[in-house]
């Protein structure tokens, strides 16, 4: 579906462009043995390298090269087989160093794509490259009124920045692309994806130009930590080249901060070129030399991604495309479902994990795995509206008093008078009772008042006080009015 800006003289063209930056869940830094602990006393992860002591040298963190290459390899990319560290020279008060240690021209991993899925239409997204670079500090300036502070332990944690092509059209792509990436990330754990702790950020490329002709000038948004924050950065920054463009104006390429309370972008710097950096081979590290050997093993471990899953799960279980694609979004999901799906309905279980399941988790505020839901809870009570113990909504009632429980689902039902009721005599006295008691209704079904049907069923049901099971009921129903 193509989206387009309207303007109050012309439709404008959105284009888009990420730079994605996921700290790797390593234990150590990128090039010191400093502990990497989220929520750590202020500059109590710090080693000499990090802090930009002199003669403090870097040593490479192979856990994090490793890291780098799986996710260039889950991204469809290239592994460049020689890569360069390089020096990024600017004076930031976080930067102890005074310059970062990044990669420009010769990067970890090179050109690659991924395939998002919008609104049931696939559209595939390049990858520009893939490189390491260490992270800068933190500047604090809500300790004191008159002082601002410096926390160093982030300073030196290992990133991959993922540079996105200019591919998204719209703020709902861009928002599909970084659930996509993230969910890349997680399956194969090279970073948690936890954009509140701010393990994965994004810096949001936004130009606008008339349908067909060359790009605009484009302004960068900077480390925006959330996906609803993305696309509403994106909506109002566009909007905001617009309005001067109609005008007259032109637009300045320069460096952006997204206001979340405000919902607007503001100028923070003018943009800087790769120039203005300086870049340069970094003395202290020697380049970067991987054999196709390392690379092939580095393969092997690679896990079954979310696309691969996703054609898995609608080929095993016999899911739709799009019950399959909400499963795999979450890799936990996916591994919930599957662990519960044993020897059962693929459907039914994918309709209560997604229905159920997601409700209970979203009121609660947890995720399954901090949730006392477990697969042999739900398979449990799955097991008993398959074999006709208790209907499907008799179980959805009882369904969150029972996952806060530590019952057996049979005695849980038991306890509460909740089995259901299935012998066929039984069932066809109450229809044969709920007959007698309304012939005038039961001469107007045979007339062709066929939707009355619905009313005897719901007759029997209150009888048994729900209590009946429903498809005998139908059949029976059926079989006694002919």
């Amino acid at each position: 579906m193509e989206y387009l800006i309207d303007g109050s003289m012309n439709k404008w063209e959105l284009i888009l462009g990420l730079e994605v930056h996921a700290q790797i869940s390593s234990r150590s830094k990128l090039f010191s043995e400093a502990p990497t602990n989220w929520g750590a006393d202020p500059n109590s992860q710090v080693d000499l390298v990090d802090c930009g002591m002199p003669g403090a040298l870097p040593v490479i963190n192979e856990y994090c090269v490793e890291q780098a290459i799986l996710t260039g390899l889950s991204l469809n990319a290239r592994i460049n087989k020689t890569s360069i560290f390089d020096r990024k020279n600017y004076f930031y008060p976080d930067l102890p160093q005074g310059y970062q240690i990044s990669q420009f021209e010769y990067p970890i991993v090179g050109k690659g794509f991924i395939v998002i899925n919008c609104d049931g239409v696939e559209k595939q997204i390049g990858i520009t490259r893939l490189h390491l670079e260490q992270d800068a500090g933190k500047s604090m300036h809500d300790q004191e009124v008159e002082s601002s502070f410096i926390d160093l332990n982030r300073s030196g944690c290992a990133l991959m920045e993922i540079v996105s092509e200019p591919d998204m059209r719209s703020p709902t792509e861009a928002a599909e692309y970084v659930k996509k990436l993230r969910n890349i990330l997680r399956y194969i754990g090279s970073c948690d994806g936890n954009m509140e702790k701010g393990n994965l950020r994004a810096d949001v490329n936004v130009s606008v130009r008339l349908p067909g002709e060359e790009l605009g000038t484009r302004c960068e948004i900077k480390n925006v930590n959330s996906i609803k924050f993305i696309q509403q950065a994106i909506d109002y920054e566009s909007k905001r080249q617009v309005e001067i463009l109609e005008s007259g104006g032109s637009i300045k390429q320069e460096t952006r901060l997204f206001d979340p309370n405000k919902g607007e972008t503001r100028s923070m710097r003018g943009k800087e070129e790769s120039h203005d950096y300086r870049y340069f081979p970094d003395p202290d590290l020697p380049p970067l030399v991987l054999t196709d050997e390392k690379i092939n093993k580095l393969k092997k471990t690679l896990p079954e991604l979310p696309d691969d899953k996703k054609k898995r799960l609608m080929s095993e279980f016999k899911l739709n495309d799009y019950d399959a694609e909400i499963l795999v979004n979450d890799k936990d999901i996916a591994e919930f479902f599957e662990s519960t799906v044993c020897g059962r309905d693929g459907k039914i279980v994918s309709n209560w994990v997604t229905g159920e399941v997601f409700s209970y988790l979203k009121r609660i505020e947890k995720n399954i795995k901090e949730s006392k839901i477990t697969s042999n809870k739900l398979g449990g009570l799955l097991d008993l509206v398959i074999d006709g113990t208790i209907s499907n909504r008799q179980a959805k009632e009882i369904f969150e008093d029972f996952i806060d429980s530590d019952e057996d689902p049979r005695k849980f039902i038991q306890e509460r008078g909740l089995v259901q009721l299935s012998d066929m005599n039984e069932i066809e006295n109450l229809i044969k009772s709920v007959l007698q008691q309304n012939p005038k209704m039961v001469e107007d079904y045979k007339n062709g008042k066929e939707k009355l049907f619905g009313f005897f069923v719901g007759q029997v049901m209150k009888v048994s006080e729900g209590k009946a099971n429903p498809k005998i009921v139908n059949e029976t129903l059926k079989k006694l009015l002919k």
